[in-house]
């Protein structure tokens, strides 16, 4: 028997989590057209943003990213990895954290891989998970701003935009990306 209100909270949150990803789960065809329109709202916000992904290696899109917490946080979000315009695969988002937080949010992410080799290591992996498997510099470059790709020199860069709702968190620190079937 559950006897402290602590005890709850990771009971909680992994039932909080897998009915968000239950509730956020899509089809292959939903996830694409998601993906082309947060693609075309982070290319109208950021000037230089569809050059700069023309040149990356390949990019992962997250187009709605949830984020919720009361103590505990969770994070989940499904996306498409593209390699030359097209779609290679698909993507799960999670992450967790603990510490005082409060309320919701939704988010679009794109993750821009500069080499072959940072698209290779993340494809290979079985679960890649940001700080451990590899960094992710973010730019936060706001709304009618432009990308400079001449001094962007990491090989992983993240860009957080579109956030909706009341909690704020630029980080991608911890977050953990895993293969999705979709065919």
């Amino acid at each position: 028997m559950i006897k402290h209100k602590a005890q709850l909270r990771p009971i909680l949150l992994a039932a909080t989590l897998l009915f968000a990803a239950s509730a956020l789960a899509a089809s292959a065809d939903k996830l694409n057209r998601e993906t082309d329109k947060a693609l075309q709202v982070f290319k109208e916000e950021i000037t230089g943003a569809d050059v700069f992904l023309s040149q990356a290696a390949g990019y992962l899109v997250f187009p709605r990213v949830i984020k919720f917490g009361i103590g505990v946080g969770a994070e989940t979000g499904e996306g498409v990895l593209r390699v030359g315009g097209s779609t290679v695969g698909y993507y799960r988002t999670t992450s967790g954290s603990v510490g005082f937080q409060l309320g919701a949010q939704s988010k679009s992410i794109v993750i821009a891989f500069l080499t072959r080799e940072s698209l290779d290591k993340f494809r290979k992996s079985s679960g890649w998970k940001v700080g451990v498997d590899g960094s992710v510099a973010l730019v936060d470059v706001g709304v009618g701003k432009t990308i400079d790709t001449d001094n962007v020199k990491d090989p992983v860069v993240g860009f957080i935009f579109g956030s909706k709702g009341l909690m704020y968190n630029l980080t991608l620190e911890g977050s953990k990306f895993t293969k999705l079937d979709k065919s």
